[in-house]
């Protein structure tokens, strides 16, 4: 990092609104002041209560457990009066969704999709038969309200889609994907769109 690098990065923390301070000889260096922070983030009651009924509504979605916790850490950052209003319209959305994999496997699938590696699958099929599948995970959708592992089977030598509420067990491997691409999968269903952030 080059003496031009390090002080375009502090007048940029500057500029942010942040206390730099700065200190020269042995032992010096530059820092924030200690009684600095973020400015606080407001949420409304409306706005809260649009992330919970999203929560809701995909509740057996992937890395529903990391968006659950940030729902809840959201509602921590409430004044009261906006909780309590974010609580009583809470009871005017009802939602009813369609149960996927256990927890269990969910945890599997998405840290294997994450870190891109292999996944044995218990599965069973659409006529009722167990099978073992050994995957290469490439995206997880939502089709027709139902949650699908899009994935390169091995065993088929091509791409599946696993209905994630008949895969029994999914066991993660520490070898890698062969690194099939996303765009073997085809063409998104007409409305399909990734996430997006």
């Amino acid at each position: 990092m080059t003496t031009r690098t390090v002080k375009r990065d502090l007048a940029a923390l500057e500029a942010s609104g942040l206390p730099v301070w700065g200190r020269t000889g042995p032992g010096g260096g530059y820092g924030l002041a200690q009684s600095s922070s973020l400015p606080p983030v407001n949420f409304t009651a409306a706005q809260a209560l649009a992330l919970s009924a999203a929560m809701a509504a995909v509740g057996e979605a992937p890395f529903s457990d990391s968006a659950r916790s940030a729902t809840r850490k959201v509602l921590d950052t409430l004044d009261p009066l906006a909780r309590r209003r974010a609580t009583e319209l809470a009871h005017r959305i009802w939602v009813n969704v369609e149960s996927s994999a256990p927890r269990a496997v969910m945890s599997v699938i998405e840290q294997a999709l994450v870190d891109q590696v292999i996944v044995n699958l218990d599965y069973t099929d659409a006529r009722g038969g167990d099978t073992r599948r050994e995957v290469e995970p490439m995206i997880v959708a939502l089709r027709g309200g139902r949650w699908f592992l899009v994935a390169w089977c091995r065993l088929r030598d091509d791409i599946r889609w696993f209905h994630l509420s008949r895969i029994r067990r999914a066991t993660a491997t520490r070898r890698p994907c062969t690194g099939h691409d996303v765009a073997e999968i085809g063409a998104p269903p007409e409305r399909a769109r990734p996430v997006g952030i």
